[in-house]
């Protein structure tokens, strides 16, 4: 009988968030007392599939050494790069001397700390026998229009097939780590795992996430996930 597939977790965590105009990076704003990074990180470390989870931290990051989940024995923490696909991809080399090449990598934002465990679940128990793999998404509600520099209409979009593109997106070790290599090899900095994958050709899956799992990129996203947090 052949080797389990293992299921391992990356979170890029090295940004800085410069959007929310923060006097430190947004990973590590606080909600309800609780640093953003801290619910995003337990959520992956109280998973009983998840059998690591490798943080891609910057090089001179003061707070993560404060951080009590720091010390979590699933977590491994290495150096992050210029772009969160350098970090990811430092992040897969990382996992090469410790994963089987078919294992299946979760990649998640750092700044979504609403990812419920039902998600991961779903997203896992979709994908599991899938050649490619694949991501959470939502469908696009409102009606999407196309503006010109100056924010001024040019057309509307029709939305039938659009999706809001979420993480975690899950992918096997092998493919994901060449798909990045290749990407960055042609000067492409994808700005999501999905990307990459498409980039080689092949085709992930969408899966339907919850809306709860906003992404922190703004100062009102905060009293939203506080909100959900609670």
């Amino acid at each position: 009988m052949g080797k389990a597939v293992r299921y391992w977790a990356v979170i890029p965590a090295a940004g800085a968030g410069t959007r929310m105009q923060a006097d430190l990076p947004k990973q590590y704003l606080s909600i309800n007392g609780k640093r953003i990074l801290e619910y995003t990180l337990e959520c992956f470390c109280t998973h009983p599939k998840i059998e690591r989870v490798i943080v891609a931290i910057a090089n001179q990051d003061y707070y993560w050494p404060e951080l009590s989940i720091a010390s979590h024995p699933k977590i491994k923490q290495i150096t992050g790069g210029a772009e969160r696909c350098h970090s990811v991809l430092n992040c897969l080399r990382v996992l090469e001397t410790l994963a089987d090449s078919d294992d299946w990598v979760l990649v998640h934002d750092a700044v979504r700390p609403c990812i419920s465990r039902e998600d991961i679940d779903c997203l896992i128990e979709t994908l599991k026998e899938h050649p490619v793999g694949g991501l959470l998404a939502l469908p696009v509600r409102d009606t999407m229009k196309r503006v010109d520099n100056h924010n001024v209409v040019m057309e509307t979009v029709n939305r039938t097939g659009l999706w809001h593109a979420l993480t975690p997106q899950m992918f096997r070790l092998a493919a994901l780590t060449r798909a990045l290599e290749r990407a960055l090899a042609q000067g492409q900095f994808v700005t999501d795992e999905s990307q990459a994958i498409e980039l080689t050709g092949l085709r992930p899956v969408l899966v339907q996430g919850r809306p709860e799992n906003i992404k922190i990129t703004h100062n009102n996203d905060l009293a939203l996930a506080e909100l959900y947090l609670k």
